[in-house]
């Protein structure tokens, strides 16, 4: 990952206090294992300063962006240049106090705290991924008030109060006009520095499609990535919804490519279906076919091997 933010152009000072806290927070041999290996890489030079410069700054961060921006990408790689255990925390329904910070638990003829994610990560010096924190209830944000603020501590009730360790940090996602959102509290906003995701451009979306692709055509990596452009466009001018915007969908048809389909079929699969409505997915059929022949086959898309 050091390597990749370097050739990215990442400032050399910034990549040096990196290697130091590497060195300072050394990650224990039982944890090694949840330090992520990221399949996807983020493209992005002043976000990923930024980014890095608030981590190294000891900040909590909160990256807030549409559909399709990397949000979740950039969380696992930032995990990942850290070389942190992660833990991956996601709020919903039934995510209540007790399933973040703990529980008691019957092991050995008495009565033990098994820990939650958030006490786990504390404890650990990990950096805990809050995805989609404007579901998240209220129980949970109490939670979290503490543990994000300058006070770092958490409070077990029965048991101890439990300071995070210095290496400690963590990302919050989260995606306006999801069903179940909400608008996050003052309180809890402050407690993070804030990053606007902006939408991956048609270049960056081009160094992706290659670096996962290294032997897809670079003219096809710019019909895919310019074809990605057109839709979210469709999407801006209220169209069609977002459904087939889909950044993941796009990459698993290439991939379906690869592996025998023709394009039409991987990306009625990956796109064009994953909107529901017949009428909407017509119109992202013909903005497909607009764009790109659906017979190309693998011997079309790449080089040969």
């Amino acid at each position: 990952m050091l390597d990749f933010l370097l050739n990215e152009g990442i400032n050399a000072s910034i990549l040096k206090r990196i290697r130091d806290f590497r060195e300072q927070y050394p990650v224990s041999e039982e944890m090694r294992h949840r330090v992520p290996q990221p399949r996807f890489h983020y493209y992005g030079k002043e976000i990923w300063e930024q980014a890095l410069t608030a981590l190294l700054a000891g900040e909590n961060l909160l990256l807030v962006g549409p559909k399709a921006t990397g949000k979740n990408v950039l969380a696992e790689n930032l995990t990942a240049v850290f070389a942190r255990p992660a833990w991956d925390i996601s709020f919903y329904l039934n995510t209540d106090a007790a399933s973040l910070i703990g529980t008691d638990t019957f092991k050995n003829g008495e009565v033990q705290f098994r820990r939650g994610p958030i006490t786990q990560c504390a404890q650990e010096g990990g950096f805990g991924v809050l995805d989609e924190i404007n579901m998240a209830k209220n129980e949970s944000l109490a939670v979290l008030h503490a543990t994000l603020d300058f006070r770092r501590i958490i409070d077990v009730p029965g048991y101890d109060r439990i300071t995070l360790a210095p290496s400690t940090r963590f990302l919050a996602t989260m995606n306006y006009g999801y069903a179940g959102t909400r608008e996050l509290n003052e309180a809890l906003a402050s407690r993070f520095m804030v990053l606007n995701m902006p939408i991956i451009g048609e270049e960056d979306l081009q160094k992706l499609l290659l670096s996962q692709f290294p032997h897809l055509r670079s003219e096809y990596a710019q019909q895919l990535s310019r074809l990605f452009q057109d839709i979210r466009k469709k999407c801006d001018s209220s169209e069609i919804s977002t459904k087939a915007l889909d950044l993941r969908g796009l990459l698993s048809a290439v991939s379906l490519v690869e592996n025998g389909l023709n394009l039409g079929q991987a990306l009625e699969m990956g796109m064009i279906n994953k909107s529901f409505d017949p009428f909407e997915r017509q119109l992202v059929q013909d903005l497909i076919s607009a764009r790109i022949r659906g017979d190309l086959a693998a011997q079309d898309l790449f080089e040969e091997k």
